[in-house]
């Protein structure tokens, strides 16, 4: 019997049905472990998550160190800048040329300098009521979760290679 063509999209490979659970679980498991900390932007770990499940192990690791470093430096800056020489554009565009001349000094890879570029947005240009030491400390807890809960997951549950045929 001829499968009918508009049911052919329904055919979907094995590995990548267990990526989406995969996924799915360390998504919702850092989101969990988000929320029951308190953090006030919990969606935060699991982009995070999302993020490094897309790797595997040893790729994921590697990268998320720097990841970590960046929302680690951006979030300072954040901070520092928006409380010592306040939230103007100038002064935004100074933290986020600092930080790339950081990372250049450091040896950090430029996905470092992404998430501390990131992480410097939200800390200094989302409008909050709470001083920016308070959101930068939020968002690197938020984001160390959910690297944290992707590493983890994909140590425990690797995702499948393909073999070839």
């Amino acid at each position: 019997m001829a499968e009918s063509k508009p049911l052919k999209w329904l055919r979907v490979e094995q590995k990548e049905l267990v990526n989406a659970v995969r996924t799915a679980v360390a998504a919702v498991a850092s989101l969990l472990i988000a929320r029951l900390f308190r953090l006030p932007e919990a969606y935060w770990a699991a982009i995070a998550t999302m993020i490094v499940m897309q790797s595997t192990l040893g790729a994921a690791w590697t990268i998320s160190k720097e990841r970590l470093a960046g929302t680690a430096l951006g979030a300072a800056a954040g901070a520092l800048l928006a409380t010592y020489a306040g939230q103007s554009v100038a002064v935004f565009g100074a933290g986020v040329f600092a930080l790339g001349v950081l990372c250049a000094i450091l040896r950090i890879d430029r996905g470092a300098y992404r998430y501390a570029g990131i992480t410097l947005v939200i800390v200094m240009i989302i409008a909050s009521t709470q001083p920016a030491w308070i959101i930068a400390i939020h968002r690197f807890c938020e984001i160390s979760v959910g690297i944290a809960v992707g590493l983890a997951l994909t140590a425990v549950w690797p995702e499948q290679q393909s073999t070839p045929a």
